[in-house]
């Protein structure tokens, strides 16, 4: 084999005594698709953000086409051909995408950006994702998954020589996934060497060359061939035996605690949704892209206003006009994205967590060794790996994942509602949300789950609730739903 573009050796990094990478090496070669893999936490990231430039190394050393590289910038590295395009959307919204795709990188004439050629580049990208939406758009207003596929095309117009790929496909449906498949396996074709993050384990078997593990910041296996069994590269990611993914669904009693009926949105985006569920159910709501799902939840939440309809929580119909009208009667949420509207990122892991708490604190004045003993019992209770005192942004996804969930769930709420629960979390860190998921199933609460990953809305709920284009479709018992009889529902 040829000589790396990419080598890394003996990397380690630190937040003060907290060691997040341990003595990492690690080579890329022109034209293969690295997979790394391991549990949130582990480490990837972080790495990423080294070979990157948004972040130094503690000790250790990289270099990049056999030449010392140690880049003080992520400006830098794309300078030098290396991109990373991250899992959290980076888009400027009131730009359009073609000035987003060329940031910082306009083409010129005569002195002045060269709008028409701006434009033209930017669509070609677009269409190479298979993606139909004029380059002069505002970002504003798109969907998630379509702003994950600018994201990609900012990078394909980069001509990158190494592209790092984190959870690129968390937000995208078949269609997307495939248009991004075929453009790494061009993009490998043309010599690129590529680092591909995901959880999604058919993805890591279909598009990468071999598999690199992590697990608590060292690098501690590697498979040469992607096609070993996925149950040994989780065993090696969670470092135990993996005797299952979904624990015991328990069944719920008799008592309603939450009824929803007839709601219909203000914007069309569902209508005359009716439903029911009782103490200690997981009831599952899924569908395809575009399908009402979030918006649903969200109106049950008190965060969107609905037209008609009404929502009743333990015999008792509420009036909803804000998020906290929910909370206070006892309805929480953990959002599908957790950076905008879960956390705030740049504030400490207790500071979000007693946010959530302020009226159960039990005093007006807020002592500093309070908050801490709080927030360490939510860290601990659910397993957080992270400090009180440490910044949410420096978390791995699942973690902050975790924090959003311990912050709602020392209330004791009622219902809790999670949309998309796992998105972006690893197979190893995916069983522990389940785990918390069934207790508090287990322990009476009314538990609705959000999901466009079919294994899983499968196997965590005792009822699934099929939404297709804002209509309710049909409600499947544990017993005869699978992944045919819930697709037939999500595409009528």
């Amino acid at each position: 084999m040829t000589d790396p573009v990419l080598s890394l050796k003996g990397i380690s990094k630190r937040y003060g005594k907290l060691e997040v990478l341990k003595n990492v090496s690690l080579d890329v070669h022109a034209g293969e698709v690295v997979a790394l893999l391991g549990e949130n936490g582990a480490g990837k990231s972080t790495l990423s953000g080294i070979i990157a430039g948004s972040r130094a190394p503690s000790e250790g050393s990289m270099a990049w086409l056999g030449q010392d590289y140690a880049p003080a910038s992520p400006r830098e590295a794309i300078d030098k051909g290396v991109v990373l395009i991250h899992q959290e959307l980076k888009l400027l919204p009131e730009l359009s995408i073609a000035e987003n795709v060329f940031i910082g990188r306009w083409p010129m004439k005569n002195g002045v950006v060269d709008r028409a050629q701006m434009v033209r580049r930017a669509q070609e990208q677009l269409s190479r994702l298979n993606l139909h939406i004029p380059a002069t758009r505002k970002v504003g207003g798109l969907s998630t998954a379509n702003q994950q596929l600018i994201e990609i095309a900012k990078a394909l117009a980069l001509n990158a020589k190494l592209l790092i790929l984190d959870e690129p496909t968390a937000a995208l449906g078949g269609v997307e996934t495939e248009a991004l498949f075929e453009q790494v396996r061009k993009l490998r074709s043309e010599g690129v060497g590529i680092i591909y993050i995901s959880h999604r384990m058919d993805e890591i078997k279909r598009i990468t060359d071999r598999i690199v593990v992590l697990r608590d910041g060292e690098r501690v296996q590697d498979f040469a061939d992607s096609a070993t069994p996925v149950r040994t590269i989780v065993e090696s990611m969670v470092g135990r035996s993996l005797d299952r993914l979904f624990p015991p669904v328990p069944d719920p009693t008799s008592k309603t605690v939450l009824k929803v009926d007839g709601l219909t949105s203000v914007d069309g985006a569902f209508n005359d949704v009716s439903f029911e569920v009782k103490a200690g159910e997981i009831f599952g709501i899924a569908g395809l892209i575009g399908a009402g799902r979030t918006e649903l939840v969200r109106a049950i939440a008190g965060a969107d206003p609905v037209r008609s309809g009404t929502v009743t929580l333990d015999g008792e119909q509420l009036a909803l006009k804000s998020p906290n009208d929910a909370i206070a009667k006892g309805i929480v949420m953990v959002p599908e994205d957790r950076k905008d509207q879960g956390l705030v990122v740049s504030h400490r892991i207790g500071e979000n967590i007693v946010y959530a708490n302020l009226d159960k604190m039990g005093s007006r004045w807020l002592m500093p060794a309070m908050k801490r003993r709080f927030a360490d019992a939510a860290i601990k209770a659910f397993g957080v790996k992270g400090r009180s005192d440490q910044l949410a942004s420096d978390l791995s996804g699942g973690n902050q994942q975790k924090v959003v969930i311990a912050k709602w769930l020392t209330r004791n709420p009622r219902v809790v509602v999670l949309d998309e629960p796992t998105r972006g979390i690893d197979v190893g860190a995916r069983a522990g949300i389940y785990d918390i998921i069934v207790g508090l199933a287990k322990s009476g609460v009314a538990v609705i789950v959000v999901s466009s990953d079919l294994e899983e809305i499968l196997g965590v709920s005792n009822r699934i609730m099929v939404l297709a284009q804002g209509r309710q479709t049909g409600i499947l018992n544990r017993s005869e739903a699978n992944d045919v009889s819930v697709m037939e529902l999500a595409t009528q």
